[in-house]
């Protein structure tokens, strides 16, 4: 609905006195039974708009006033017409906002007084039953005008409530989503250089060239996670360049940083994927190397790609480490892969196999247009 120009509230009331102070005096033309409008009439003509400045706040107020001011001025034998003009404009803003029952119980008292004043008081006598059936159409078209604008009001004013809702539900989700992605960069980076500083603390003084490779793996997961950290840091920024966000084509980069023993495995039709899966399946691996990393360091690693018609079969499987690795503290790893999976309307299974560890996510691939 189109706002109104905010020139129009407050002139309303001048302009509705000035229309009717200058359409009665015509209207007296053609009712030359009637009383001409002296002082008084003019005031009261006045007065009518003059109560409708405080519609907005006193809806039934002014509805009572503007309806007094009615039936003072035609109980007086006055011209008929442009003295409505101020009740029509009072009873339609109170069903608008929501007056409703105090707009019915005014519109039975007008019609009442109209039809007694008509029938018995007017020094005319009343057209009959035709007159009386027009009064009360007026009055209704007027009440179901008002009813007509307020449902209107109401349903607009719940649509932007749904759509500021849902823009508020969609911007929850993108911050849970951009604290998951920070969650697993730094978690998988992390823990990276936790296991690599103590690889190089063990062999500093023995195998002091060992230790330089295992700096060398810290100073480049530094590197790479103050870049993630960035790329995805910058989407939370109106206008700011975007980078491509981690997918399965930055799988061989993710295997050599972890410094695992790798075998990658590839099956099926490999394919360009959806962003929201590819991204998926790249932090599901990532995180399952980070727990590996952890839990179990130095451990034979299978990473299995299997790209169904429907599907995205990932295994990360483990041999199982000769002792368990120290522990960086609780984690979120597992849980947070089956809410990335349960998100795309997957699966994500985390159990032990042999001797080692498996995680499977099943990650549905949308069929694209033909």
């Amino acid at each position: 609905m189109r706002a109104k120009p905010r020139w129009i509230e407050p002139l309303l009331p001048l302009f509705v006195a000035v229309l009717q102070v200058t359409m009665t005096w015509a209207a007296q033309w053609n009712q030359p039974e009637r009383v001409q409008a002296d002082a008084v009439g003019v005031a009261l003509l006045v007065a009518g708009p003059l109560a409708l400045v405080a519609r907005r706040r006193h809806p039934v107020l002014t509805l009572i006033a503007t309806l007094a001011v009615t039936c003072v001025f035609i109980a007086r034998g006055h011209a008929y017409g442009p003295i409505f003009f101020s009740l029509v404009i009072a009873l339609h803003n109170a069903v608008v906002l929501g007056r409703r029952r105090a707009a019915w119980a005014v519109s039975v008292v007008a019609y009442v007084f109209f039809v007694v004043y008509t029938t018995w008081l007017a020094p005319v006598p009343s057209p009959g039953l035709w007159h009386m059936f027009a009064v009360a159409t007026a009055i209704g078209v007027v009440l179901a005008l008002g009813e007509f604008v307020r449902a209107r009001r109401e349903r607009l004013a719940e649509h932007e409530r749904v759509v500021q809702e849902e823009t508020r539900r969609q911007a929850s989700e993108e911050r849970l989503t951009m604290a998951q992605e920070l969650h697993d960069v730094l978690a998988h980076n992390i823990s990276l250089i936790h296991v690599q500083a103590s690889t190089a603390l063990h062999l500093i003084d023995d195998q002091p060239e060992q230790a330089r490779t295992a700096l060398t793996t810290i100073k480049q997961a530094s590197k790479d996670v103050l870049t993630e950290m960035r790329s995805v840091l910058n989407v939370l920024r109106d206008g700011a360049p975007r980078s491509p966000t981690a997918g399965l084509e930055r799988l061989e980069e993710l295997v050599e940083r972890s410094g695992l023993p790798v075998t990658r495995q590839v099956t099926g039709e490999v394919r360009a994927l959806p962003p929201e899966v590819d991204r998926a399946g790249y932090r599901i691996v990532q995180e399952a190397l980070t727990n590996v990393t952890r839990h179990a360091p130095g451990a034979a690693v299978t990473v299995l790609l299997d790209y169904g018609p429907r599907e995205l079969l990932i295994q990360v499987t483990d041999s199982g480490g000769g002792a368990p690795g120290e522990s960086l503290g609780g984690g979120n790893g597992v849980p947070g892969m089956r809410e990335r999976a349960a998100a795309l309307g997957g699966s994500l299974t985390a159990r032990h196999h042999g001797q080692g560890f498996r995680v499977e996510a099943r990650l549905p691939i949308p069929e694209g247009p033909e």
